[in-house]
């Protein structure tokens, strides 16, 4: 299987995380308005599915090093099949949720304030399951990064001054959505071996074996999550199920799309966590909040309206991400 053997290649690789969990929700936003996020998000697991199958019988089985995929499946034991099948619950928990934020106060908000919040929680969470790396360059950068979320915050709640339940409404489930998320990581960390993945322990999987049961328990907990979604929806009338099969192949493929874009975030992040850490992969990782800030302040235009201050504080916001980021590179070099 392909394995990482460098640092700087590992921060590439959480870059490319980065990239990845910040911009998959660009998938719901185009189809917004013309399609419930109830409907998008079977397609966005499905798409989770298939790219984690993909990943597996591919980088996960060619190569000379590592177990191959279906001999790591096959030797896998019951608490490691466990944690990774519980993270993808604890996940998938946690990021329909975040849809439901989306839906209600865009990119630029729901992911700083949420996924921000996860990022901190979550580093705090891996750090301390697996240390490595500064613990004072890490914490540094945490602390920056938290600072970072309450301006995001502050801008939400003066572009949405008058609006009141609307803003307290969206707050309150990007909130909720993040601390949830902040744990999902450490349990399919703790299905592997992060010290080895050329010769794994036996009984623990290697990444590609870990990011598939995860998607499983992502695809077979969201049986139970999205239906209680769409039966009490946060807004709009509950959505029958019906509604799903009447969807166009293009809407459907919109948001298989946005679930293969996560999914390549979430394996290259464990792919990394051998030479990162866990704690640095994911919070690397979880600066997708700068990205898909950028998406929603820039491309969406979701402060279109905004007054200055708002503008300002946003600003203040991506200062302090970026230097909060660098903090966590140079904690792990």
């Amino acid at each position: 299987m392909f394995i990482i053997h460098s640092y700087p290649l590992a921060v590439v690789f959480c870059f490319i995380t980065m990239l990845c969990w910040g911009s998959w929700a660009n998938s719901q936003k185009l189809v917004s308005g013309r399609w419930r996020y109830e409907y998008f998000y079977w397609d966005y697991v499905i798409g989770v599915l298939l790219l984690s199958l993909i990943f597996a019988l591919t980088l996960g089985s060619f190569g000379h090093e590592g177990r191959s995929f279906i001999p790591d499946l096959l030797q896998a034991s019951r608490s490691s099949i466990s944690n990774a099948f519980i993270g993808g619950v604890v996940f998938n928990a946690s990021n329909i949720l975040l849809s439901t934020a989306i839906a209600i106060c865009g990119m630029s908000v729901a992911f700083p304030v949420g996924v921000g919040i996860a990022l901190i929680l979550g580093v705090i969470v891996n750090y301390f399951g697996a240390a490595k790396g500064d613990p004072v360059y890490i914490f540094a950068g945490v602390l920056l990064i938290s600072i970072a979320i309450v301006l995001n915050g502050l801008a939400y709640k003066k572009k949405q001054s008058g609006a009141g339940n609307l803003s307290a409404k969206g707050l309150i489930i990007s909130v909720m959505a993040g601390v949830i998320m902040a744990f999902f990581y450490r349990f399919v960390a703790a299905s592997m071996d992060i010290s080895d993945f050329t010769y794994p322990a036996p009984g623990k999987m290697t990444p590609y074996t870990a990011v598939f049961v995860f998607s499983i328990g992502v695809f077979i907990s969201n049986f139970l999550f999205n239906g209680i979604a769409m039966k009490h929806p946060v807004q709009g009338e509950p959505a029958p199920l019906s509604g799903y099969f009447k969807g166009s192949c293009r809407t459907h493929m919109v948001g298989i799309l946005g679930g293969t874009v996560w999914c390549i975030g979430e394996a290259f992040s464990m792919i990394a966590s051998e030479k990162a850490g866990p704690a640095i992969s994911y919070g690397l990782g979880q600066g997708a909040t700068l990205v898909s800030a950028i998406w929603g302040i820039f491309v969406w235009k979701e402060f279109r309206s905004a007054p200055r201050i708002s503008v300002r504080l946003n600003a203040g916001m991506f200062v302090l991400f970026i230097i909060g980021l660098v903090l966590l590179i140079y904690a792990g070099a």
